[in-house]
């Protein structure tokens, strides 16, 4: 049953259009609603943002669906805060997280689609993962 749960998973996040992740969705949410009403119910008021990142450039999508490079940097941040608990006034804290965010960065590696961040700033829009592209009348 396990992997059947995991495989339904994979098809929301894997579903290359919009609509066939709303699809695998609904399909999610009604194998589990039984079973897991709460769950299932706190997943139906998110949809929309679970499913904004088809709204990006494809190659941005493996970047929003994963929470690791926040989860990473705050598991050093939080490892030293942890060992100087009450040491610390909060001038001193707040900085040295800046201090330990700042060193996090440099071992961050580049966005996938980099270059497209300008359009994404631009507010260009992007469905499916490709730029919607509008032609002049």
């Amino acid at each position: 049953m396990q992997e059947q749960a995991k495989a339904r998973l994979q098809e929301i996040w894997m579903a290359p259009t919009k609509a066939q992740g709303e699809k695998a969705f609904e399909l999610f949410l009604e194998a589990y609603q039984a079973k897991y009403p709460k769950a299932t119910e706190c997943l139906a008021k998110d949809r929309d943002e679970l499913l904004a990142f088809y709204g990006f450039p494809a190659a941005h999508w493996v970047h929003i669906r994963t929470t690791n490079p926040i989860e990473s940097t705050l598991a050093t941040v939080r490892l030293r805060t942890d060992k100087t608990r009450g040491c610390l006034s909060r001038t001193t804290a707040l900085t040295m997280v800046c201090k330990l965010c700042k060193s996090a960065e440099r071992r961050w590696r580049k966005l996938n689609g980099s270059a497209m961040l300008g359009k994404v700033l631009e507010g260009i829009e992007f469905r499916d993962g490709a730029e919607v592209t509008r032609y002049a009348a």
